[in-house]
């Protein structure tokens, strides 16, 4: 696929840090019960505290099927859902993972938003029927009166982290993946990032976490928690299959230097414990927080971990409160409260 120019970054814009200034957290809400068997309306518990967490500091935009689905998410949510914070759009998804098939937005100096709409396949063509995914950035787009940029490349935005200030992570086990874009190697993608995204420095980390469907997105395992900053997972258990990638990831950190030269500062942060469904291990990891204006949604799993991974986080954003909500029903759906949110930064 070809990118369209002028691109992006040739007009100037550039995706803004998690924690900068948010007008909203877009969601699409969790409906289908076979991501959630048997669990959904668990599920969807989850995220109507989220939201209520959410909207106390910034619009919520919730995508849902049509009327009838969207009178079920107003009963679930109660009160909130009549204030001016919870917005609701006919907007309807295969799936619920707005973070991956959602817009991704770029903002220039003068605070001009902008959509980038790239392709969605379902994760290399895992989960069809993808179509109805594929077509929400557009309408994100279209209903914040927004320029819309084709991506013209197939990207999930689990599967980038950045700083605000020109640098960009990701791992080698998604993007180089030939189940998305078979076409493009890695120095293709790399000057197709910083067109899309405005970033000047790619890193790359190895693999993502066992039970990722995703094939290894960095929301699960590493996060800029500040321009200098990263929270990286760490498995201190040898005997465990994640022991090893991790510790190689974080050995990739420890040798990574920003533009000017300067060292990463790493915090480590655990995972939890094993949280398996029949047998298979799911892919719970406390990575996949979502840092909003006033809160950080904290997955958690009911284990002694939790708090030591709250602990951890909360020095990390002195200005905002770290929420922890329940995730095992959620990560049944294999992700959590990161993959199910996409910022709209502030105009």
């Amino acid at each position: 696929m070809n990118l369209p120019r002028p691109a992006p970054a040739e007009l100037g814009f550039a995706m803004p840090a998690e924690w900068a200034p948010h007008q909203a957290t877009w969601i699409s809400w969790p409906h289908n019960p076979d991501t959630w068997p048997g669990v959904l309306q668990q599920a969807e518990a989850a995220m109507a505290q989220a939201v209520t967490a959410l909207a106390a500091g910034e619009t919520v935009r919730i995508n849902v099927l049509d009327a009838e689905h969207e009178a079920h998410v107003r009963g679930l949510l109660g009160a909130i859902a009549e204030t001016p914070a919870v917005v609701f759009h006919a907007i309807p998804t295969n799936d619920a993972w707005c973070r991956d098939h959602g817009a991704i937005f770029v903002r220039d100096d003068a605070g001009e938003l902008a959509a980038v709409d790239c392709g969605f396949n379902a994760w290399g063509g895992k989960y069809p029927p993808w179509d109805l995914d594929d077509a929400v950035p557009a309408q994100m787009a279209a209903a914040l009166g927004l320029r819309r940029f084709e991506a013209g490349m197939i990207l999930e935005g689990g599967s980038i982290d950045v700083n605000g200030a020109g640098t960009l992570l990701t791992t080698e086990q998604c993007l180089l993946n030939p189940n998305r874009n078979p076409g493009l190697d890695r120095a293709d993608i790399e000057a197709r990032l910083e067109l899309l995204f405005g970033a000047r420095q790619v890193l790359w980390l190895g693999d993502g976490i066992v039970g990722d469907d995703t094939d290894g997105h960095v929301d699960d395992i590493t996060r800029f928690v500040a321009e200098d900053t990263v929270v990286t997972a760490v498995e201190p258990d040898p005997a465990d299959p994640n022991h090893a990638p991790l510790a190689e990831n974080l050995e990739r950190l420890r040798a990574m230097r920003l533009p000017d030269g300067r060292p990463l500062r790493i915090i480590e942060l655990p995972m939890p414990e094993p949280v398996e469904l029949e047998g298979d291990r799911l892919p719970a990891s406390y990575g996949n927080f979502y840092i909003a204006n006033q809160v950080v949604l904290l997955p958690v799993f009911d284990q002694p971990r939790d708090a030591e991974a709250a602990r951890i986080l909360q020095p990390c954003f002195p200005d905002r409160r770290v929420v922890p909500i329940r995730a095992n029903e959620l990560v049944v759906g294999l992700g959590a409260f990161h993959c199910l949110t996409q910022q709209v930064p502030m105009q």
